[in-house]
């Protein structure tokens, strides 16, 4: 039975899904066509869906635009990972599923908007695990990613916005991941990816010039459990430089006009970094960052200062597991349970989780964004206790002005910018 159960992530359920799918709106006709792969001698389309028993089909827009509220609409030749051909599928693997495909969709709908640097974001259920921004090579960006949260890491999704190097190369076959996406893979670099077997690989030209999709949207369809179908606009960043930020102004009850002082260009850049990887997480969410990397991103909570608490949290393990791994090459669990019945590892993990404290889990110095509002001063307070320097949030709130004073009442002082747009992500 074991074996029946492994065997079931490895089978390519069949699909009764037609060759083509048509949507009309209105007078305006729309015509995707049903996506497969020669693989292996066999005629394939997607591995599952979400799950091993969900038949799943991938489409690609063959034909037909939209002009929908004049608008500028992707059309059929924008298309990056639905246009997936055998020839860019260097390597198969165990064969693409609909979740190792999405994954890679939504580092590419994070990476849009990082087009000026070299970038390396990670992917784990769809949301990012770890991401860096870097003038330092994709191979420094990917080795600072996979660090923003190496447990989370695993069997994650590794895309890049530069051609794949040796050194990034040797990082992933060193590590454990599912798939590896990037524009290009310079000369040696496949053999060495390629020692793992099971890894996908995944040459798409169109991640070296993400910065075309910004220019326009596509049509975002949210199929409800009653059948029904709501449709939206994409959502579009609207920070792209740093001077789209906004002060973050407000008047208070007694009509006294309060703001923060103003945010470095430093805390800026990282705001603006942070601010565009948010556009890939599922709200409710904030994400802490510094220098351009990750520092802690807190993923689909219902209450703000909950998940600011929760991104505290995994910021910390993720920071001793991290020591934890380079001083004694084990994970903060083995070091842990190795602990039990060892001194020495006891003293270790004891040194560790101190470094882990005074650092503050490495959030000291970040910059803090928040795809929401905040509506108390809760979450604000709680994430300058770590050494949070800079925040950014949509403003809004009827509690703007407290939030602002929280900022001023802090020593040092904090600086916040509004981005004048809410960044959820269902």
């Amino acid at each position: 039975m074991a074996q029946d159960l492994k065997a079931m992530y490895k089978t390519i359920v069949s699909d009764a899904f037609p060759e083509t799918l048509t949507i009309i709106l209105g007078e305006e006709k729309l015509v995707y066509t049903r996506r497969t792969w020669r693989l292996d001698g066999e005629e394939k389309g997607l591995r599952y869906g979400e799950n091993p028993d969900q038949p799943a089909a991938l489409y690609a827009l063959q034909s037909g635009s939209l002009h929908v509220g004049g608008l500028p609409w992707r059309n059929a030749g924008d298309a990056i990972v639905s246009a997936l051909t055998e020839g860019q599928m260097i390597q198969a693997g165990k064969h693409p599923g609909k979740t190792n495909l999405t994954d890679v969709d939504n580092a590419a709908n994070i990476l849009q908007y990082l087009t000026e640097r070299p970038c390396a974001v990670i992917v784990k259920h769809n949301n990012p695990s770890g991401c860096a921004w870097t003038h330092e090579g994709i191979a420094t960006a990917l080795e600072k990613a996979l660090y923003c949260d190496r447990i989370a890491a695993f069997g994650g999704a590794v895309v890049c916005n530069r051609p794949f190097t040796k050194e990034a190369a040797e990082l992933v076959a060193a590590n454990y991941f599912e798939v590896v996406a990037a524009p290009a893979f310079e000369e040696g670099t496949i053999p060495l990816l390629q020692s793992r077997k099971n890894l996908r690989i995944m040459e798409l030209p169109g991640l070296g010039h993400l910065e075309d999709l910004t220019k326009s949207c596509f049509l975002d369809i949210k199929s409800l459990a009653d059948g029904g179908l709501v449709l939206q606009k994409s959502f579009t960043n609207r920070i792209l430089k740093n001077s789209d930020f906004l002060p973050a102004t407000a008047k208070t009850k007694d009509g006294l006009e309060v703001c923060t002082r103003k945010a470095t260009t430093e805390e800026l850049d990282d705001l603006r970094f942070a601010w565009a990887v948010e556009a890939g997480v599922t709200s409710n969410s904030v994400i802490f960052a510094k220098d351009g990397v990750t520092t802690a991103i807190g993923t689909g909570e219902q209450d703000r200062v909950g998940c600011v608490e929760l991104a505290i949290h995994k910021a910390y393990t993720k920071y001793a597991d991290c020591l934890a791994f380079k001083e004694h090459h084990l994970s903060l669990y083995e070091l842990t349970q190795k602990a039990q019945n060892d001194a020495k590892a006891l003293d270790s993990l004891a040194i560790i989780n101190e470094k882990t404290k005074q650092a503050h889990g490495g959030l000291i110095g970040s910059a803090l964004v928040s795809d929401g509002f905040f509506p108390f001063r809760d979450g604000v307070d709680v994430a300058m206790k770590e050494g949070v320097t800079a925040i950014a949030q949509p403003g809004g709130s009827l509690r703007d002005a407290e939030v602002i004073v929280a900022c001023n009442e802090h020593t040092p002082q904090v600086a916040m910018v509004f981005t004048a747009q809410r960044s959820f992500k269902h």
